[in-house]
């Protein structure tokens, strides 16, 4: 039962902050974004933190009241949840790479567009290029995952 509870605690953990920030928001409130976003970075490496350390333990006991213990063990290690942490990194920070990126140039060629319409394609190939990076993210992601 705890097993299940687990993920359901990480993601209020992780939510809660930025429902307050709105709820904020719509009321009113001045906000503060950088502790909002201090806040919410804190929740979400301290849940990863724990959720790395009391999963694979939380898993071998409800295991064990199954009478499936070597079979959780084999399964459930903490360099196995490693694993896909380490492929969801490459894949999130690129990702928020090519916003960054797409944002910027996308503006510049609405902008270079409105001025001379021949600029369009010039600035249509930038804005392609922000965008591959996030293949790359996925290129190492899923070479994290088959290795």
């Amino acid at each position: 039962m705890l097993l299940y509870l687990l993920p359901l605690f990480a993601l209020a953990m992780i939510i809660i902050p930025l429902v307050v920030a709105i709820r904020k928001a719509k009321a009113g409130i001045k906000v503060n974004r950088k502790r909002t976003i201090l806040l919410n970075s804190g929740m979400f490496i301290g849940t990863m933190i724990l959720m790395t350390i009391f999963m694979p333990i939380i898993a071998s006991a409800e295991g064990a009241a199954e009478g499936a213990v070597q079979a959780t063990e084999a399964v459930m290690t903490v360099g196995y949840g490693m694993k896909y942490l380490a492929a969801a990194l490459p894949t999130g920070l690129a990702t928020i790479g090519t916003g960054i990126a797409v944002g910027n140039a996308a503006s510049a060629a609405i902008g270079a567009t409105s001025e001379d319409e021949k600029n369009f394609s010039k600035a249509l190939i930038f804005v392609a290029l922000g965008e591959g990076v996030a293949i790359y993210g996925i290129l190492v992601s899923i070479l994290i995952l088959n290795g």
